[in-house]
């Protein structure tokens, strides 16, 4: 039987601010990415978010993202490797701490925005990254974008991955994300996002906009919980994965 993850970015809340909507996400999904203080977050929904998981029983991942509150971490930054290394490292030993006190193993790392799109691309920022998990814990696992040089990085020193892929995004046929300014980029068809879901899980295989088929890797789906119509659809989508035979579970368990 195959096996897949569904995987959701998690307690994006600041202050006063609400940012998803965590509390029903929670029960559809199998890991959680909770950001970390630099892009959103805050020790206070850092701790509530980790609880929440261990309460919900779904593995925890951090969300590192770039310094950048203000733009959510979708800003690009120059960082040499030694700042990209400290940073992670920085973001996900503060995570651990709340993952220690509730008894939880981190599962994976997975980083946010602008700097999972960069490093995706960016062999020397990829490897900085990776080398910043491993030294905080070997045995954690990095997800990034299937087929990316994320996951060639972690691989080349020894670190578990999980190719994560999107169910509404358009892919180029280089495997990368087709950006959010150009026309396509996003899949609105439910119906259409479903199948290709199901194509990219049991056949490993994609069409790229330009129409030509391409060899895709699904350890992780990406799934977002932001109103109503967002439920509704990761609910059809585990629906129709069990449907085809398709078992959803942590990314530990089959990586």
């Amino acid at each position: 039987m195959s096996k897949v993850d569904l995987n959701c970015d998690l307690g994006e809340s600041f202050g006063s601010y609400k940012i998803g909507n965590d509390s029903e996400i929670i029960k559809l999904i199998t890991s959680a990415n909770v950001a970390c203080g630099s892009h959103a977050g805050d020790p206070i929904v850092m701790g509530k978010t980790v609880a929440f998981a261990k309460e919900s029983g779904i593995e925890v991942g951090a969300h590192p993202g770039y310094p950048d509150i203000q733009g959510f971490g979708r800003r690009n930054m120059a960082l040499s490797p030694a700042e990209a290394k400290a940073y992670v490292m920085y973001q996900v030993g503060a995570l651990m701490a709340f993952c220690k006190a509730e008894g939880m193993t981190m599962q994976h790392v997975k980083p946010h925005g602008a700097l999972y799109n960069t490093a995706a691309k960016n062999a020397d920022l990829s490897l900085a990254i990776a080398e910043g998990i491993k030294a905080i814990n070997p045995d954690l696992i990095l997800m990034g974008l299937a087929g990316s040089e994320s996951i060639k990085a972690a691989q080349s020193i020894g670190l578990r991955t999980a190719s994560e892929v999107f169910a509404d995004r358009a892919y180029e046929e280089d495997g990368a994300l087709r950006a959010r300014t150009k026309e396509g980029a996003m899949i609105t068809d439910e119906e259409e996002a479903i199948k290709r879901v199901l194509r990219m899980v049991k056949e490993g295989k994609v069409t790229a906009y330009s129409g030509k088929d391409i060899d895709i890797k699904a350890d992780s789906i990406c799934v977002h919980g932001d109103g109503a119509k967002a439920l509704l659809f990761v609910q059809k989508i585990r629906e129709e994965l069990t449907k085809n035979g398709v078992e959803i579970a942590p990314i530990k368990s089959f990586v």
